[in-house]
């Protein structure tokens, strides 16, 4: 049971027009009207003076009342709106504190809304996902996740889950009455829609968290093919050092742009080459590790000296084939281009069309439509409830008993029920609300 009130600045650190400090739990109230020394309305905007314990004025602007269960955190909740310099702020927040109110951690308020079931746990991470969204397209899938759009998603999924559970159980209820529940096809049938469901839901989620995540473009090729100049280009600013002398860079470079909506992590790594210099060999160790959980690579080669075979490392990733300085082939370099894309990381020719590949590298298998937030711990709950209600339909086809299909559907239940929070561990939430912002 929470029995704390918290507290806590809840706009951006800096200055500014105007500040928060937000207060919530039991004696928000109280410590309030203490500080204002008036008796608050609830949802009514009363301006005042704030004053520390000595009576000293420490601030002065609007505060507001919400009472329980009507608030951000269904407890009671009082804001404390005043001027937005960071030495204001934080007299205001001291004087709080001062009344035995302790300073919230981060994402505490909506933790708290998620405890008093003011929102699911979709919900309660869509916050977060839409504070921190860095496109027009995440914002939206945000707020859908924010409205329960996703949470509706799964819980018809669950609602289907619980039908196919009450049929199945029957059929062990009966089992006595050498009434067949399960030959009739009806199950089999209910389960195949299922898993059409489930996929579909897949889909969207996948896109989901990559507009909340993004993805990962590594650059890879020989040493002096141009990769950190390509990079400096994608992002409109010299980031990467780039000389004559190849090897310079010795470690991966990571700066995110966005595509079609999607956060996209360019990393610049080193030079792929036998190489003596011992730093040199942990950076190319390190462009290898990148390559292993990169979801694209760029092979960047050099168009007018192009050196033989694909680098082995390249087997495992998809990847775009790319010709740099295509502002200096010659007639033989313009023929060995092939399906390659040709390319000027100095003068930028090419580098539109070679954007547009990338975007449809990473957006070819989904559509925006009715993309909701979602993150990678959704994808797994996800492929646990695909797995258990696929072996469900190979128990069902291979006439096992009714026991082990139940069993199936009971643990796909349980999968689908992590994701909305029905079912969820200390833990879990450690891991969610740790990541918030201190005041959200």
């Amino acid at each position: 049971m929470i029995t704390e009130t918290i507290a806590a600045i809840a706009t951006p650190p800096g200055m500014g027009g105007v500040g928060i400090v937000r207060v919530s739990g039991g004696d928000a109230l109280g410590v309030a009207e203490a500080i204002t020394g008036k008796k608050l309305k609830a949802r009514y905007a009363h301006y005042a003076e704030f004053r520390n314990q000595a009576g000293k004025v420490v601030d002065q602007g609007v505060v507001i009342y919400f009472k329980a269960p009507h608030s951000y955190t269904g407890e009671d909740v009082v804001e404390f709106q005043g001027h937005g310099g960071v030495y204001v702020l934080q007299s205001v927040l001291r004087t709080v504190l001062s009344h035995g109110v302790r300073q919230a951690k981060p994402g505490e308020f909506t933790e708290r809304a998620f405890l008093n079931d003011k929102m699911d746990l979709v919900q309660a991470e869509a916050v977060a996902d839409l504070i921190e969204s860095r496109s027009q397209s995440a914002v939206t899938a945000a707020l859908r996740s924010l409205s329960g759009q996703f949470s509706a998603v799964v819980n018809a999924l669950q609602a289907s889950v619980i039908r196919l559970r009450v049929y199945v159980e029957a059929a062990l209820d009966f089992s006595e009455e050498d009434i067949d529940f399960l030959s009739d096809g009806k199950v089999e049938s209910d389960i195949q829609a299922l898993l059409q469901q489930i996929e579909q839901t897949v889909q969207k989620a996948g896109y989901g968290r990559l507009l909340h995540e993004g993805v990962q473009v590594v650059l890879v090729g020989e040493p002096n093919v141009g990769k950190s100049s390509l990079m400096n280009y994608l992002l409109g600013h010299e980031r990467a050092i780039v000389t004559e002398e190849a090897g310079t860079t010795r470690d991966t470079l990571e700066e995110t742009i966005v595509i079609c909506g999607i956060p996209v992590r360019i990393t610049d790594t080193a030079g792929l080459r036998e190489a003596d210099n011992v730093v040199e060999k942990v950076g190319i160790e390190r462009a290898k590790a990148a390559l292993q959980s990169a979801d694209l690579a760029i092979w960047l080669r050099d168009g007018q000296v192009l050196s033989d075979g694909r680098p082995p490392e390249l087997a495992q990733v998809d990847f775009i084939e790319v010709h740099n300085k295509a502002d200096l082939f010659d007639r033989q370099a313009r023929s060995h281009v092939g399906e390659a894309l040709p390319i000027s990381a100095k003068t930028g020719q090419g580098i539109e069309q070679l954007i547009d590949v990338i975007a449809g590298k990473i957006t070819q298998k989904h559509s925006e439509e009715g993309v909701f937030s979602a993150r990678e711990r959704h994808i797994q709950a996800l492929a646990e409830t695909k797995r258990h209600v696929e072996a469900a339909h190979r128990f069902i086809r291979s006439l096992a008993t009714a026991e082990l299909v139940a069993e199936e559907l009971r643990l796909a239940q349980q999968s689908l029920s992590k994701i909305t929070g029905e079912y969820y561990s200390d833990d879990l939430l450690g891991a969610i609300f740790s990541h918030f912002c201190v005041g959200k």
